[in-house]
């Protein structure tokens, strides 16, 4: 038996369908209810289940303002005179959002009558509700205001994608080290999917670290960290329209003729088995004597470009298909290229290459986190944003192909319209921007006014989710890492005395 908080009354309102009272009357607690709490009443229907929206106080005795002033003119307090303290009352206005009948879910036609008892929302009652999987679900924390694990259907959050938005330090990275977590901790039985990250930051390097202290989970064996120092994207695999991805002033004369010239060289690859470099691709240009003089130029000072950025190999490094795996995250590390532009052409190549490998079913499902995502694929033209055009395909074809993307971004009015309008659950954590929050507002189903100004007020570990995932706007308190957290940079008055200790 759930706990029982309060007795539904009568108002000049109500109660209605869309609104209803109720005197709160377990007041054993200090806060015997909150604003936002889940609620449930019987009613002719089958099981009310409704949200608290407005908690007041009242007391008959300081209903008149003239009559406390009178009273207290002497000197003597009110609560002196008159039993005060046994005529505050606690009322609590609460919105109904659905009938429970049998299980399913319907909409509200009826309102519940007076005198019924009001409880709090029973765990089973929620999870049905809010379309939660509590056996074998993504646990990402709890309800707020409730005990009950805030357990996501893995299909739904990632199928149609997700993206974890906020301020800086409002704990994105966190909660997404937590996913990680959860998807390294499935069994097979439940169905693993493959982890890929990209870190902008070295902020997920401490997951694949060993742990020797008790009290934390040791991932170490299901995570590898890739440094961009020893990656190297193969050029065999790139087509002469992915030259022209990561070159955009290419012209279309210039891209047929270097896929003629790429031709060539693969079919040489066939023959000779070695594979070629873009060193041949340039010298075999340098060679052609059928090659227009001023295309020739062009197409040599572009590849050039592309050599001076030390990405390009004759063979792939990691071999992707290798390191994505079930129930495995593979870190790719960008912490040590300040080039945008650098880390746009990886970026490009990896998502490219993935997608790809799993159209043909060579890597199994997958989840591809990006940290920074305004930065890969930003609401800008295609030439200030080379990774843009494949992340928006991602988003629009993966789906299909089980290819999920969880991006991450601190200002989402930069992100571009097409792939977050294709994120079908959003977790939102505190933001500020009033043109991120407006942004947000437009782009996120179920977010109405007062939910968008609770998320301004968010305390750092507290998070809205909404869309896909859930049935009905859900906030939650972020779960504890089980995996040990990254060692904190210094603050900067240890910074500062750490300068002086070293050049003074």
């Amino acid at each position: 038996m759930e706990r029982e908080v309060g007795t539904v009354i009568c108002t000049s309102s109500g109660p209605s369908a869309f609104e209803f009272d109720f005197v709160v009357t377990n007041t054993s607690l200090s806060v015997p209810v909150r604003t936002g709490q889940f609620v449930e009443v019987s009613t002719e229907e089958g099981k009310l289940i409704a949200q608290v929206t407005e908690i007041m106080k009242t007391n008959r005795y300081f209903m008149h303002a003239e009559a406390v002033r009178e009273y207290e003119r002497g000197g003597k307090p009110l609560t002196t005179i008159f039993p005060v303290d046994k005529w505050e009352y606690i009322i609590a206005k609460a919105k109904p959002l659905a009938i429970s009948i049998n299980g399913q879910l319907e909409r509200v036609t009826f309102p519940p009558s007076p005198g019924e008892k009001v409880r709090l929302a029973s765990q089973d009652t929620l999870a049905n509700f809010l379309g939660l999987d509590i056996e074998n679900g993504i646990e990402l924390g709890t309800v707020r205001y409730h005990n009950i694990p805030a357990r996501l259907n893995l299909t739904r959050l990632l199928q149609k994608h997700v993206a974890i938005l906020a301020i800086s330090g409002a704990g994105k990275s966190y909660l997404a080290s937590v996913l990680t977590e959860e998807l390294l901790l499935r069994s097979p039985a439940k169905g693993r999917v493959a982890v890929v990250i990209v870190d902008v930051h070295g902020e997920y390097v401490s997951l694949a670290e060993k742990v020797e202290s008790s009290g934390y989970v040791d991932f170490s064996d299901r995570v590898s960290v890739f440094k961009t120092s020893f990656f190297q994207i193969a050029v065999p695999q790139i087509s002469e329209r992915m030259f022209g991805e990561f070159q955009p002033q290419i012209s279309p004369i210039q891209i047929r003729e270097l896929g003629r010239v790429l031709k060539n060289l693969k079919r040489k690859m066939y023959e000779t088995g070695i594979p070629y470099s873009l060193q041949d691709v340039i010298r075999e240009i340098e060679q052609d004597e059928k090659m227009n003089i001023r295309t020739k130029e062009a197409l040599l000072g572009w590849l050039y470009d592309l050599e001076e950025t030390g990405l390009f190999g004759p063979v792939e490094s990691p071999n992707l298909d290798k390191i994505v795996k079930p129930g495995h995250a593979a870190i790719i590390d960008l912490s040590e290229i300040i080039s945008l532009r650098k880390k746009q052409i990886l970026v490009s190549y990896v998502a490219r290459r993935l997608f790809d490998l799993r159209k043909q079913e060579k890597i199994p499902p997958f989840v591809l986190i990006l940290e920074e995502a305004h930065q890969f694929c930003p609401e800008a033209r295609r030439e200030l944003a080379i990774s843009k055009s494949i992340i928006e395909t991602i988003a629009r074809e993966g789906r299909k192909f089980f290819a999920s993307l969880c991006l991450i971004s601190q200002r989402p009015v930069k992100l571009s319209t097409t792939v977050l309008s294709q994120c079908n659950t959003h977790i939102i954590l505190r933001i500020t921007n009033p043109y991120d929050l407006k942004h947000i507002g437009e782009s996120s189903e179920g977010i109405d006014r007062t939910v968008l100004d609770v998320i301004t007020t968010l305390n750092v570990g507290e998070a809205l989710i909404v869309g896909e995932a859930v049935n009905f706007p859900l906030f939650i308190k972020i779960r504890k890492r089980r995996s040990k957290e990254p060692k904190h940079a210094l603050n900067l008055e240890d910074a500062a005395k750490k300068f002086e200790k070293q050049y003074t």
